[in-house]
């Protein structure tokens, strides 16, 4: 586990939840707090990345629980004619805390390149918001023995210099796992944990061992004890089980673990 014993279980609600859905977290806010209230101990942070439409509602629905709030994408720059875009202040005035930046649907469909991703953590870090980094290979470049290689480039080149000494978070997330229930072997993700957490020490000293990684990818309760459990494996990044508190709570009680 992180140095500081705190792992973070974050679940990214992508294209999915209108209002309805502040019940969801309304149930996960009041489970946690019932198990923190047992004096277990260190407990996880608990953090949920609504729609953007969501994040200020959902932000008031859980002020004072302690469970997180955070966005799913910002664009690096504070403003200006970018129609749809949402800037990393704009998410900080709705009330997120963190932010998830360069993830595999964002990388693949909307073509974003690691500088971009570099400039959009820097604009996050100009915000104060936390940053969740995410990296990971496609199942051809895993079938052809490039995942470490595919992965240390994202890291080389996604982690601007400016996160030296800030908090943010990592996720390692297979391309080739997300959404499709395929899960790496125990073996794999220690393998690219250790490479990443090797890699996070050799560009930021000792502070690299204080960054959770995380493992995002077909993430369930099913799975959730036996992921956490792996040496560097700090939290998770969970998506569809993320979206009901009966889905997403045995996750973060693994976190417990």
């Amino acid at each position: 586990m992180v140095e500081g014993g705190r792992r973070l279980i974050a679940g990214n609600w992508k294209m999915h939840g209108t209002a309805t859905a502040l019940s969801e977290a309304r149930a996960v806010a009041a489970a946690v707090a019932r198990r923190q209230a047992d004096g277990a101990e260190p407990p996880p942070r608990v953090a949920i990345c609504p729609p953007a439409t969501l994040v200020h509602r959902l932000a008031e629905a859980l002020a004072g629980t302690g469970v997180l709030v955070g966005g799913q994408d910002a664009h690096a720059e504070p403003q200006g004619a970018c129609t749809g875009d949402v800037s990393a202040e704009m998410l900080r005035d709705a009330g997120a805390s963190l932010v998830i930046l360069g993830h595999s649907e964002r990388r693949a469909s909307y073509r974003e390149s690691d500088p971009a991703v570099a400039a959009k953590v820097e604009g996050a870090l100009r915000a104060e918001l936390e940053p969740i980094v995410c990296v990971g290979e496609t199942l051809d470049e895993r079938e052809d023995g490039q995942a470490l290689a595919v992965v240390g480039r994202q890291l080389a080149t996604s982690l601007p210099d400016a996160l030296n000494g800030r908090a943010f978070a990592l996720a390692y997330e297979p391309v080739w796992a997300i959404g499709t229930g395929r899960t790496p072997t125990s073996e794999q993700i220690a393998e690219v944990h250790a490479a990443i957490r090797t890699a996070l020490t050799g560009r930021f000293g000792a502070h690299g061992q204080t960054i959770p990684i995380l493992y995002g990818g077909s993430v369930k309760a099913a799975n959730a004890r036996e992921i956490l459990a792996l040496p560097d494996v700090d939290g998770a990044l969970v998506g569809g089980a993320s979206l009901r508190a009966t889905d997403f709570l045995p996750i973060v009680e693994a976190g417990w673990a």
